[in-house]
């Protein structure tokens, strides 16, 4: 699943008749550089969540046939956040676990390799970090030595809006209510349900019109 519902308005004219998951970054929609990521990466099937200009991201991306693979979107209206909108798309989502990407990121990260990821019978989330950039320089979650995902403590690193997940993280969220993801993953992590692993190579979030920008020195 690819998250792409968000009005994006750190970016602000540039989103007022663009989605932001259309924005070009090194000459390509930033959400393309995912759909092209998953298909070499041998995927088959993307949900992709839509809301503010949807229409538009829906006439860009068709049914994914130009890129060999099948596009489902699943609409929302009004916003649900991230939570939210992944918990309205579960019907769609046929795999156990399933991946889970934010559209507004770039990275090298190779998507084949989340297959390879090992889930035990007691863990719900497998996170990717990354090492904290200038713009979230306390980090999001402590890693233990173990891999497993803590609230507190030091050393904090970034979730990187690329992760695994079982249906059941999301089992307990009402339908159709306004949910951040942050707020689930920090009720998860205190239950001990969630692991990660740091990845090392590029990666950037593209939340503003400077970091957008920044493409010229990749």
């Amino acid at each position: 699943m690819i998250l792409a519902a968000g009005r994006g308005e750190r970016m602000g004219d540039l989103t007022i008749n663009t989605p932001k998951p259309l924005l070009l970054f090194k000459g390509k929609p930033l959400i393309v550089w995912h759909i092209e990521k998953l298909v070499a990466a041998g995927f088959e099937e993307i949900i992709i969540n839509v809301s503010y200009l949807s229409e538009k991201i829906k006439d860009y991306l068709g049914d994914g046939s130009k890129w060999n693979i099948k596009i489902i979107f699943s609409e929302e209206n009004p916003v649900l956040e991230t939570a939210g909108g992944i918990k309205k798309a579960l019907p769609l989502l046929k795999s156990d676990p399933f991946i889970v990407i934010n559209s507004d990121i770039y990275s090298d990260i190779n998507y084949a390799d989340l297959r390879e990821l090992n889930f035990s019978e007691c863990i719900e989330a497998h996170l990717i970090f990354v090492e904290n950039p200038v713009h979230n320089k306390t980090g999001d979650f402590v890693l233990s030595q173990g891999g497993l995902v803590i609230n507190e403590g030091e050393n904090k690193k970034t979730f990187s809006g690329v992760a695994l997940y079982r249906p059941i993280f999301f089992e307990e969220i009402p339908k159709n209510e306004f949910i951040r993801l942050s707020t689930v993953l920090k009720n998860k992590a205190d239950k001990k349900l969630i692991k990660g692993k740091i990845f090392n190579g590029l990666w950037i979030d593209i939340g503003t019109p400077e970091r957008l920008n920044s493409q010229v020195s990749l």
